[in-house]
């Protein structure tokens, strides 16, 4: 039956990323695959078993080839895991009991293969041993992958959608968000998240609708459904009727009319009615998003996020790769200056296929990531750095380390640095002798010691998604929480004014370079708090610019001072929403 007659149903999450799109819905299940169940008739069983075989004979044939290509391009060693999931194929007792189980109960091969494996990879999870355990989840892929071949599906890929849809996903690693079909795609909506999710970052550098924190939208839709997705107010409309395709056709139209103006004045300068500059740079974490940042006449990069050359790839870059990569950015933004952070892996964004430098911890948040994994990796972090400072010489390169939270921190990261530097002169390699080095402020134990790190560096960037996620202990990508995720609390404001204070005291100058930044309600909070620059997902840039030239900056000073003696976070943000509505009109 179309699903576009069935009950209207309106499912209510977090909006997470602004823009509204209408379409057919692709289920993203990363690790299941549905399988119908049926009575075979006694006259084809020889053929399903057949069926079955040939199955089994074209999953070997993708495991050998992913095999060999893994240790042409990688190695060995790596290349060795695919060994027991070859191994799993020549279970006799798994296919045996499959068969048996078929003949028995004469239902389709699908069904009964997927019985005995479910049944098998739980009896190893439950064994007490580490090996035992590890086989289960070899089992559980190879028997997703027999599954594909017997249903004749391709594996559920985000970077080869058939056609353009939404994409409904349990969640989304920041690996898998990075291989999403950029021209496929329509929206994103998922069952975990929150709005600072670093798939739901990706989906607002790409200007795709999205909503998190659905809880269980995974189990209610099915590949093929209708619906709308309204990133504006966190809301996923199911089968939507006729009317109210029509009303969100007028919203849509009031919408893009909007949008055109924001591009009227993407090109004109970010200065407001007072006559002050501000500076708008862009958050970047692939070279391809250079050309969007210059489109949107970004004035630089204010984050480049370099975990990207690593999350994609199943080996460490050498410190060649890592040059031509930060090279070509650096060139295309030149003379714009290009902030690179180091590399901030660990929490949400472990590297895939190393588990020996990164361990399963109980909070990875707050545990073994960026500059604390950098320092104890040095050889790692200083193929980094070598590769930064070579780039250097190419462009307006500053640099900047993830995590600091103590001037000892700072020192250590600086340390090596000056040794990079040092190894570069002997090997009479150029660099820019005069890059700035920053540091990021996103523990609060760095806020609070911000006249400390003041001293040892030469700007701070604000990474409010951590200092938020920290100072309220609230988890940014648990949906069960992620309302209590406060950017208007009142120790948030007062410890950004602190920061600010601090830095200026000093003469550093000081950016944002977390979504609060790309946000335009907040936008003018931070700017009256002092804030020297915002970078934000070159998508944002326009909003930003819109109501920076809409506004005054004595008008956004007395928003702070207003906001700062306020107690209530909810408060607080209805100001900052209205500040914003009376000086952007939609109709």
């Amino acid at each position: 039956m179309d699903s576009r007659s069935k009950t209207e149903i309106t499912v209510q999450g977090i909006a997470a990323s602004q823009g509204i799109a209408y379409g057919q819905i692709f289920v993203y299940l990363q690790s299941e695959v549905e399988v119908p169940s049926y009575q075979v008739e006694p006259e084809k069983r020889i053929d399903e078993v057949g069926r079955f075989d040939r199955a089994l004979i074209v999953t070997r044939q993708q495991i050998s080839k992913i095999k060999n290509e893994v240790e042409k391009n990688i190695g060995p060693e790596e290349a060795a895991i695919f060994d027991a999931h070859l191994l799993v194929l020549e279970d006799e007792a798994l296919i045996g009991e499959t068969i048996r189980e078929f003949e028995s109960s004469g239902r389709n091969i699908e069904t009964c293969f997927q019985k005995i494996s479910a049944r098998y990879v739980q009896a190893f999870a439950e064994i007490d041993d580490e090996y035992i355990r590890e086989r289960a989840g070899d089992l559980r892929d190879v028997a997703q992958r027999v599954l594909h071949n017997l249903l004749g599906q391709a594996e559920n890929s985000l970077n080869r959608l058939a056609d353009r849809r939404i994409v409904v996903a349990s969640d989304i690693t920041p690996s898998e968000s990075a291989t999403l079909d950029r021209s496929a795609a329509l929206a994103l909506v998922m069952d975990t998240g929150s709005k600072t999710s670093h798939a739901v970052i990706m989906a607002r550098s790409m200007k795709l609708p999205a909503v998190v924190g659905m809880r269980d939208i995974t189990q209610r839709v099915t590949n093929g459904d209708w619906a709308i997705v309204d990133g504006y107010d966190g809301v996923v409309i199911l089968n939507p009727s006729e009317s109210t395709l029509f009303r969100y056709g007028k919203i849509l139209e009031k919408k893009k009319t909007f949008e055109a103006r924001l591009l009227e004045v993407s090109h004109q300068s970010a200065v407001t009615l007072d006559g002050v500059p501000v500076s708008l740079m862009a958050n970047i974490e692939k070279s391809d998003e250079v050309a969007t940042a210059k489109a949107f006449c970004a004035e630089g990069v204010g984050l480049y996020r370099t975990e990207f050359l690593f999350l994609n790839s199943a080996r460490i870059p050498s410190e060649q790769e890592q040059l031509l990569v930060y090279k070509s950015v650096v060139e295309a933004m030149a003379p714009l200056p290009v902030v690179i952070r180091t590399l901030d892996l660990g929490g949400d964004k472990p590297m895939a296929g190393k588990k020996d430098l990164f361990p399963k911890e109980t909070n990875p948040f707050m545990g073994f990531r960026a500059i604390r994994w950098c320092l104890e990796h040095s050889e790692i972090f200083k193929d980094q750095l070598r590769a930064i400072l070579m780039a250097s010489h190419y462009g307006n390169v500053r640099l900047m380390y993830p995590m600091i939270s103590s001037a000892e921190e700072l020192a250590r990261a600086n340390a090596v640095l000056a040794e990079c530097q040092a190894e570069l002169r002997a090997r009479r390699v150029p660099f820019d002798e005069t890059m700035q080095v920053g540091t990021m402020i996103e523990i609060p134990s760095a806020a609070q010691t911000a006249d400390l790190l003041a001293k040892q560096c030469a700007f701070f960037s604000i990474g409010t998604n951590d200092l938020i996620q920290y100072m309220l202990a609230i988890d940014r990508v648990n949906d069960r929480i992620a309302h209590l995720y406060e950017p208007t609390h009142p120790a948030i404001l007062r410890t950004l004014r602190f920061v600010v204070a601090e830095a200026h005291r000093q003469k550093l100058p000081v950016s944002v370079c977390g979504e609060m930044a790309g946000d335009p309600v907040f936008a003018p909070l931070l700017l009256g708090l002092g804030v020297n620059c915002l970078s934000m997902s070159p998508a944002w840039l326009p909003s930003v610019k819109y109501l920076v030239r809409a506004m005054t900056m004595a008008d956004a000073r007395a928003l702070a001072t207003e906001a700062l003696s306020l107690t209530s976070p909810k408060e607080i943000y209805a100001r900052c929403d209205a500040f914003y509505r009376a000086r952007v009109k939609m109709d």
